[in-house]
């Protein structure tokens, strides 16, 4: 065992990550939370994922540090220590059971048509954009990557469309803190105010919301609301009911608009690639994966350890935190031949990049959708696309929990004459 340096936000962490590999199976870390233990390999972090040793009901101690600290991160403690993500057992899978009547196959295919036609709307926009203004590139980013995550989760959870402009600037303001690994407190003030700020406006739509009489929900808000009336563990109280609206909202939007941008970068980066998906736009569920696993938008997860035990020689005590590094797992020689190579034409084995075990993600097979669906038009629609600033990837900075891209400059035919 050996104490590291992470250096969080790293520009590209896949170097320290590759390190570390090969330095030893577990490290200790003062880069995350104050100190925890840092597995790289993926057959620890799939047993980590797995087990019901490691707890993942652990966000109280792990927002903030200190007693002034604690206080102002008050809202996130009450309402993302209820969220689905971070509870155990029997409370875990009985809500889980329960939403993901939102994410089955029935809702996947029914949602379908609509993806398809947002997809085409926004490349319509974006093609408008760029015929306006030639000499100048498009981002994909504004576009098409941040609107098309936001425009489906809110269809999904049956909230107006007017509305989405709103719920993705919440979002902005939250997702900086919980991307940090030790987040300045001005972080945190501001995404506490936006998560009051999204728990209100839930709270005025569940207010506005018919009666337990009324037919069958429109949304998997009003399923969650009529479970929350009947009293369902998870959903017995406001705090409860509002906690899973926040996650759904946050958790469905931030991480798939990583996903649309890094896989466009990915392709038009490694030309080859871009030329096979063109050749044949039924790989973008393969391109989907490849870059779900080469560029995973959630870079690592957080358990803490329910009862001492030892893991590869070293003593985990009650409490001590674990950072399962997902990024780095998914790239592990030993899981994957040639784990730094993006092709979308070579088999793999399936990645972590949904995580593992009881909470492996809900919305997964959403996610996929919407980069299939989106890819496949891309390649069928610019053959010519290229990447107006390839030598500057823009990378979001200092949120090590994410990796995502800021901007993504485009020219959609092409590089102007």
């Amino acid at each position: 065992m050996s104490a590291v340096v992470l250096q969080p936000g790293a520009a590209d962490p896949h170097p320290a990550y590759a390190a570390l590999r090969q330095a030893g199976p577990i490290h200790w870390s003062e880069d995350f939370f104050g100190g925890a233990w840092v597995l790289t390999r993926h057959a620890d972090a799939e047993q980590v994922l797995r087990d019901p040793r490691f707890s993942a009901a652990r966000t109280g101690g792990w927002v903030r540090r200190g007693e002034t600290q604690r206080r102002e991160a008050g809202a996130f403690q009450r309402l993302f220590a209820r969220a689905l993500l971070f509870l155990d057992g029997q409370d875990h899978a009985a809500l889980r059971r329960l939403m993901m009547a939102g994410f089955d196959g029935q809702a996947m295919a029914a949602l379908r048509p609509w993806i398809e036609q947002r997809c085409t709307a926004l490349m319509d926009a974006l093609q408008a954009e760029q015929a306006a203004a030639p000499a100048r590139p498009v981002d994909w980013i504004a576009g098409v990557a941040r609107r098309l995550p936001a425009g489906v989760i809110s269809r999904l959870l049956g909230l107006p469309a007017e509305d989405e402009p709103m719920l993705v600037g919440w979002s902005d303001e939250i997702a900086p803190f919980l991307g940090a690994a030790d987040p300045a407190p001005e972080l945190t003030r501001r995404a506490e105010r936006a998560l009051v700020a999204m728990a209100g406006y839930f709270r005025g739509h569940f207010a506005r919301a018919p009666g337990a009489a009324s037919p069958a929900p429109a949304g998997l808000l009003d399923r969650l609301l009529q479970a929350h009336r009947q009293g369902q563990a998870g959903l017995d109280d406001s705090v409860g009911l509002l906690a899973q609206a926040t996650m759904l909202l946050f958790a469905g939007h931030e991480t798939t608009r990583h996903l649309l941008g890094n896989a466009v970068q990915l392709l038009l980066t490694h030309p080859a690639q871009w030329q096979a998906l063109r050749a044949d736009p039924g790989l973008a569920p393969a391109a989907v994966r490849e870059a779900l696993r080469h560029q995973c938008p959630v870079q690592y997860s957080g358990r803490r350890v329910v009862t001492p035990l030892e893991l590869h020689g070293q003593r985990l005590e009650r409490g001590d935190g674990v950072i399962v590094l997902i990024g780095a797992a998914n790239r592990d020689p030993e899981r994957f031949e040639r784990p730094d190579d993006f092709d979308i034409q070579l088999p793999r084995r399936a990645s972590l990049a949904f995580g593992s075990g009881p909470h492996v993600c809900i919305g997964a097979a959403l996610t996929r959708l919407e980069g299939e669906i989106l890819l496949g038009q891309l390649a069928r629609r610019w053959p010519h696309l290229t990447l107006a600033r390839p030598e500057t990837p823009d990378w979001v900075p200092d949120q090590p929990l994410y990796r995502g891209l800021r901007s993504l400059p485009l020219w959609l035919q092409g590089p102007p004459a």
